[in-house]
């Protein structure tokens, strides 16, 4: 039999505990889409040269990473005379960091990404407030995500980390995650796959041959 001070004791553990085991919880990222996603697409490349470029922690507020991949393909170009995507490909990884990247205008507005993640516009100095990585489709050889798109590089962004953007964002505007998780995943740019992990897609793409470059 537990004394008294032993059965207080005993109840404060098991409060603690529950208290732990609801912040861990809580803390956990998220998916931002519920059941099974579509990986099929990652078995129709074809390529003779594959690469992957990780941009997992890659800090959007520094630079734009997108040169590497333009540098990537004109390389193969000079030496080897290939284009894309018949004899090259190449995949954008994006998980929390540079979700930014595959946003559309409309949610970097509404959610004040430039101002929450310090990525300034350059033509006006100030936080912006419009994707400044998406560029336009008729300049290809831009290092910009729709010139990239352009040239058939495929894009991906980690719903387990749109996820955690999403409880991120809700807490700053005060909305509810489940609202805000939703409404990012369909302001997703076209084109833009989402991939069950980050992770996990990168093991997944190496296996299939691609090259692995961290950026």
């Amino acid at each position: 039999m537990l004394n008294e001070h032993d059965r207080r004791t005993f109840l404060t553990t098991l409060t603690g505990l529950a208290s732990l085991t609801s912040v861990v919880a809580a803390q956990e990222p998220q998916p931002a889409v519920n059941g099974p996603l579509d990986v099929s697409w990652f078995d129709k490349f074809k390529g003779k040269h594959k690469q992957v470029f990780d941009l997992g922690s890659f800090d959007l507020s520094l630079d734009s990473p997108l040169r590497q991949p333009v540098t990537y393909l004109s390389a193969h170009r000079q030496v080897s005379h290939l284009e894309p995507p018949d004899d090259i490909n190449v995949l954008v990884a994006i998980s929390h960091k540079a979700f930014a990247m595959n946003a559309s205008d409309a949610l970097w507005e509404k959610f004040k990404i430039g101002e929450h993640w310090n990525i300034k516009d350059p033509s006006t100095g100030k936080p912006s407030v419009r994707n400044i990585f998406l560029g336009a489709a008729s300049n290809p050889a831009g290092a910009t995500v729709r010139g990239l798109q352009a040239r058939g590089v495929v894009f991906w962004q980690c719903n387990f980390a749109l996820g955690s953007v999403a409880a991120e964002l809700a807490q700053i505007t005060g909305g509810k995650t489940a609202d805000v998780r939703t409404e990012l995943a369909a302001g997703l740019l076209p084109g833009v796959r989402l991939v069950p992990a980050h992770t996990w897609a990168l093991g997944f793409v190496q296996e299939r041959g691609f090259a692995y470059e961290k950026l």
